[in-house]
């Protein structure tokens, strides 16, 4: 296993105030490539995922607090005491990185705004995660994932207009943000080597959905037309007898035409309510019906070797245990796992693959304050308020 002397962020130190999951699959990433994240709870729960999982058994630790808090130190402070909060300050002082993603406010009231951070450690890079914006009409509003979903566009957003609107199943805007934060970071600190100085950054789940519409927001703005890449009259995720699969009807020369073959439906070259795009679009509904009624006549795997002889993309619609399960997972080293104090951690690795700093979970997911004694050690001070 790599050291962490021995990653791309080594001697980095960071005071991580983050809980749930936008900071904290910030800070895992920072911390998997060396950093030393110091997390800093609250008595007596700690962060909220660490029991978000229902009826989870007594005594473990949440397998969504572990998916988000490996090569992590937890320490204890009650900041509504002055020694807790002096311990924090000196813990800033030889910080490199303090990241929060508290509401508006919050960190002000506990004395930790970044003018007075930065006046006491002017190499500080203060990095904020927020809902919506550090200022504006929303800047006090609690920020959660399905709210930007629902305020950015996103969430109207859908393959066909007939739908119900629903919230998505993955928490996309906490993840995009929480790497963005990564980004933001690291780009500070490459800043800071020029000038020697610190800053402010910040993110939000509203830009980050923003920004994950790109192409559509300047066609919208520059063209005033909608773009919508999932309902599009050749792409569709279709039943089959034992399954179903996804088509993308894209990136060829005559993709009607490769449809046809693959599906044996000779006819659709030739019917004049689907010659040409903006036809195909018109009649869609009649389209994708046809499409439906083939796939129904085989097997899942039957139609992906017959959409790949013509070289369509194609995949199966595949349940997440699947995907775990699948080759390809494991050949690219998605899944680490390690013996934690009450059961065996197994949680999804970085996607970023360096080949000199491999990622491992060199601190299993920490037990809440298993580690205040030895960091408050580390600035000489006497442990105080650990968990009971």
């Amino acid at each position: 296993m790599t050291t962490a002397a021995a990653l791309p962020l080594s001697g980095i130190k960071v005071v991580d105030f983050t809980q749930v999951m936008m900071g904290p699959v910030a800070t895992q990433m920072l911390g998997d490539y060396g950093a030393d994240v110091i997390k800093i709870e609250r008595p007596p729960t700690g962060d909220l995922s660490r029991t978000s999982f229902p009826n989870d058994p007594a005594g473990l630790q949440g397998p969504v607090f572990c998916s988000l808090n490996r090569n992590k130190r937890s320490v204890v402070l009650d900041l509504r005491k002055q020694e807790a909060k002096d311990a924090v300050l000196r813990l800033i002082d030889e910080a490199d990185v303090v990241v929060n993603n508290f509401r508006a406010g919050v960190m002000e009231r506990m004395g930790f705004s970044y003018e007075a951070l930065s006046a006491r450690n002017p190499r500080l890079i203060y990095a904020v995660g927020t809902g919506f914006g550090l200022t504006g009409p929303y800047a006090h509003k609690g920020g959660q994932d399905v709210l930007a979903q629902a305020l950015s566009g996103v969430m109207h957003r859908r393959a066909n207009a007939d739908q119900p609107l629903a919230v998505l199943s993955t928490t996309f805007a906490d993840y995009s943000a929480g790497m963005h934060m990564v980004q933001g970071i690291l780009l500070a600190l490459l800043q800071r080597h020029q000038t020697g100085k610190g800053q402010r950054i910040s993110v939000s789940l509203f830009d980050s959905m923003l920004a994950a519409q790109t192409q559509e927001a300047a066609a919208q703005m520059m063209r005033g037309r909608e773009v919508n890449w999932g309902a599009m009259p050749l792409t569709g995720v279709f039943e089959t007898q034992d399954g179903a699969l996804v088509m993308v009807g894209a990136f060829k020369a005559d993709p009607l035409g490769d449809i046809a073959a693959a599906l044996d439906l000779p006819g659709l070259k030739t019917d004049a309510r689907f010659a040409g795009h903006e036809l195909q679009v018109a009649n869609k509904p009649a389209l994708q019906a046809l499409f439906a009624e083939r796939f129904l006549t085989q097997t899942t795997a039957y139609w992906l070797a017959r959409l790949e002889e013509q070289d369509l993309l194609c995949a199966p619609v595949r349940r997440l245990e699947e995907a775990l399960a699948d080759e390809q997972t494991s050949v690219n080293g998605m899944i680490l796992e390690a013996d934690g104090p009450t059961e065996r951690v197994r949680v999804i690795g970085s996607p970023i693959h360096m080949e000199a700093a491999p990622v491992a979970i060199r601190i299993v997911p920490a037990g809440l304050g298993e580690h205040t004694e030895a960091v408050l050690g580390e600035i000489g001070l006497p442990a105080f308020g650990k968990v009971a």
